[in-house]
């Protein structure tokens, strides 16, 4: 079937943004005495929402976090993205080209994703098109939130791409059975050991490769 819709995730391929959301959490963990790196948040972390995220580190370190905590990350986040957050280098020429309908579907909270988008000028792009896992029982891994976004877009899940940039989010693609694209262009991932992608996945890593990529998508679709 060919691709009549594209899902893209947020932090990481739309938003260069896993950087200061790593910074972040760092900087907080380590009032508190836990020293996680950046290397950690990456393979611990990437793609998965904030709630897992704090119950992992209650597991781990087997200790409460402050009843403040993911209220004071979440209000020191939105000040980083405030003041420094952009969108990953060619994203918003890749929009521009879009031939396709496209949404968003992430992890992050409503709140932060609405300003995201804010702060990178997309939100009268995407409107009311964006899916957090708020809305799903289930989380990354887990297909449920890339299902809701299809569904609520009317497209068959076999004629929808999803970009992004994390194992969890892959493995959520995949489940969803959706083709799925990894993008490893944002700063988190630079310098970084390439990720172990499932058989079949391919990567790249800048956006100007994106329409050529889309481009042999459809014509492999369309010789089936």
């Amino acid at each position: 079937m060919t691709i009549d819709l594209i899902i893209f995730d947020c932090d990481g391929v739309m938003a260069d943004s896993e950087v200061l959301s790593a910074a972040v959490l760092i900087d907080q963990l380590a009032v508190l005495g836990i020293v996680v790196t950046a290397a950690d948040v990456r393979r611990d972390f990437l793609g998965r929402s904030f709630p897992t995220v704090a119950q992992s580190i209650r597991q781990r370190w087997g200790r409460p976090l402050p009843d403040s905590f993911e209220a004071d990350y979440r209000a020191r986040l939105l000040d980083r993205f405030s003041a420094e957050l952009r969108p990953t280098p060619g994203f918003p020429a890749v929009l521009d080209g879009l031939g396709i309908p496209a949404c968003v579907a992430t992890s992050s909270s409503p709140q932060r994703v609405g300003h995201t988008l804010r702060v990178l000028g997309l939100a009268d792009r995407f409107g009311d098109r964006v899916f957090t896992a708020s809305q799903v029982r289930h989380g990354k891994p887990a297909p449920d939130l890339f299902l809701l976004a299809a569904a609520r877009m009317g497209c068959p899940p076999a004629s929808t791409l999803v970009i992004e940039d994390s194992a969890p989010g892959i493995a959520a693609a995949l489940a969803a059975r959706m083709r799925v694209l990894h993008y490893a262009g944002g700063a988190h991932l630079r310098g970084a050991e390439p990720m172990a992608l499932p058989r079949g996945v391919r990567s790249f890593d800048n956006w100007a490769e994106f329409p050529q990529l889309l481009a042999n998508l459809q014509q492999e679709a369309a010789t089936r």
